[in-house]
């Protein structure tokens, strides 16, 4: 399975600018809408489309697999 790695991507970004960044603002910077990131953030395995995947590069300014990890299913 592909794990998205969002939450940790998020945490980087809020650590390194030193404030608190919302999936309000990563939706409204990246036109991905905010029920969407909600789904990538709390279903395992969620199905991504390579022009979200490439919006959330583009916000993280990171490469593909800075974003996902792949996982053995158990």
């Amino acid at each position: 399975m592909i794990r998205i790695l969002l939450t940790q991507r998020l945490d980087d970004k809020s650590f390194a600018e030193k404030r608190r960044i919302t999936l309000d603002e990563v939706a409204e910077q990246t036109g991905i809408s905010r029920p969407t990131l909600t789904r990538i953030v709390n279903k395992p395995g969620y199905n991504l489309n390579m022009k979200a995947l490439e919006s959330l590069c583009r916000y993280f300014k990171c490469g593909p697999g800075d974003l996902l990890q792949l996982v053995d299913e158990a």
